[in-house]
């Protein structure tokens, strides 16, 4: 019997339908689902019970789907090579299945030892791909069409599993024990299998009508960005599930031929490509893991580490900076554990070129409040916002333009940051300039024109060394997007508040 165990490891993709691995597995023989809860990994600085919170979710459907197919998930708690040397002495040899991950540099490290075990003990490991990111590609060119072939090929749908007698599965912790921290988490996102369905129905059937008017908006995009984000991550849903979804969505769209229905496909259309990108950023972390932890281009090294400021740290994870925009996403990210991209990039525009902050210490810190943290889309958009890739803009967000155009009449600003509840509208971006400010609200931390002013100086050094562009020719071959050549010098205003866009 035991030449015909298989053990699927489930890791970032909590679903039976649609997972390679299982329905392989399935075909080969005898079937563990085996899900490793693993003390160090929730020890990382950019783990979080808020992330716990919505896998236990998502566990608690997989236990009850796997055991529906025939053969229940086991739960065990350890190291991946304990728990897998524990199974090996219990059962013999196995074939373990899981799907490929692209996580952060510990799972890296993780899977190195696990495949170096297997290698030991002739243990045969098959990986399958999860989404559309390629393991193991030479050149970014082509890529695009890979990842396309990907997600239009058929959903697999859940196997019967025939089960291994006998085996124990450790009883799964509660959402709040002490192993996942104490970190007040606020609202968590339900997780889950049933909840990514629901979702994912509701997004189609109604909410994403308003996607793009909505997507910017700190307010509105609670409701009208998919909120798929968390479920991607972890899995629930995959990938191709969701963008053959929306792609049959729009089929069904294009025959009615009204007004509303062509307004409803391009916001579909820009959800799509929103998708494709998803890919893109994790394909960087892919191809380059190190960017968890050295700046993509190394002419940026040591230009902020020397000058971080704790007080300066503090005041804006705990959303006291005097911007009342910046603010107010903090901590409706503390509350809620979301916000829409544009606020995401806005807090670390702010900290990167605001406050000067190294993007080493924000990072992990920003991962912990978000439910959806995936490692390759944040890192690769840390780097991004903090002007450290040499192949994209430096854009520099202004927190009162941002204010000003996406919460006009302060809604959202009030109800975050309640000392600004009674300001008029004429003063809620710029409490400041009142006669007499608000008594419990503090003053802008930093002048943002003087600190934006020292931020495009000391990138453009950088901009301007000697071998900068060839360097950043090689980042661009390896990690760049196919879609445009590299940016050229510009700068945008908007009603006499500047913000920069330094495409250098």
């Amino acid at each position: 019997m035991a030449a015909s165990v298989n053990i699927v490891w489930f890791k970032r993709d909590l679903r039976v339908h649609d997972h390679t691995p299982l329905a392989e597995a399935a075909k080969a023989g005898h079937v563990i689902p085996l899900y490793i809860i693993e003390p160090q990994l929730w020890a990382l600085p950019d783990s979080s019970r808020r992330h716990w919170h919505f896998i236990h979710d998502s566990l608690c459907d997989l236990q009850r789907d796997s055991a529906a197919l025939g053969a229940p998930l086991m739960v065990r708690i350890g190291e991946a090579t304990e728990v897998l040397e524990q199974l090996r002495y219990d059962l013999g040899n196995f074939t373990l299945w899981s799907h490929e991950e692209t996580g952060n540099g510990w799972t890296y490290a993780r899977d190195r030892a696990v495949a170096g075990w297997c290698r030991s003990h002739n243990i045969i490991w098959h990986e399958r791909p999860s989404n559309g990111v390629v393991r193991r590609l030479t050149s970014r060119d082509g890529w695009a069409t890979m990842r396309d072939n990907r997600m239009s090929a058929p959903i697999m749908a859940s196997p019967l599993l025939t089960a291994v007698p006998f085996c124990a599965s450790a009883e799964l912790p509660a959402k709040n024990h002490p192993m996942f921290g104490s970190m007040n988490i606020g609202t968590v996102q339900s997780g889950g299998r049933k909840e990514a369905l629901k979702t994912l129905e509701s997004f189609l059937k109604e909410r994403g009508r308003n996607y793009m008017q909505s997507i910017s908006k700190p307010g509105f995009s609670a409701r009208h960005c998919s909120r798929l984000s968390a479920h991607i991550t972890f899995g629930t849903l995959s990938l191709r599930e969701v963008e053959q979804a929306t792609k049959a969505k729009m089929r069904t769209l294009a025959g009615i031929h009204d007004s509303d229905a062509e307004s409803f496909m391009r916001n579909l259309s820009a959800f799509l490509s929103r998708l494709a990108w998803h890919c893109h950023f994790i394909q960087k972390l892919e191809q380059q893991p190190d960017i968890e932890f050295r700046c993509m281009h190394p002419a940026f090294e040591g230009m902020r580490e020397p000058y971080f400021r704790e007080d300066w740290f503090a005041a804006w994870n705990t959303g006291t900076t005097g911007y009342p925009l910046v603010d107010a996403c903090m901590r409706s990210l503390h509350a809620n554990g979301w916000i829409t991209f544009r606020m995401r990039a806005m807090l670390v525009s702010f900290a990167s070129y605001d406050l000067w902050l190294d993007w080493r210490k924000t990072a992990p810190f920003l991962a912990q409040l978000f439910t959806d943290y995936e490692a390759g889309i944040h890192y690769s958009q840390f780097h991004m916002q903090s002007g450290i890739t040499g192949i994209n803009a430096v854009r520099m967000y202004n927190p009162i333009k941002q204010s000003i155009d996406h919460d006009p009449q302060g809604k959202f600003i009030r109800r975050y940051v309640p000392e600004l509840k009674h300001v008029p509208d004429n003063f809620i971006h710029q409490p400041w300039r009142m006669e007499t400010p608000p008594p419990h609200y503090p003053p802008p931390i930093v002048d943002h024109e003087v600190a934006i002013r020292h931020a495009r100086a000391e990138i453009s050094k950088r901009w301007k060394q000697d071998g900068f562009k060839e360097v950043s020719h090689t980042v661009n071959q390896k990690l760049g997007s196919r879609n445009r050549p590299l940016p050229r010098t510009k700068a945008t205003k908007n009603n006499g508040i500047q913000q920069l866009s330094m495409d250098l």
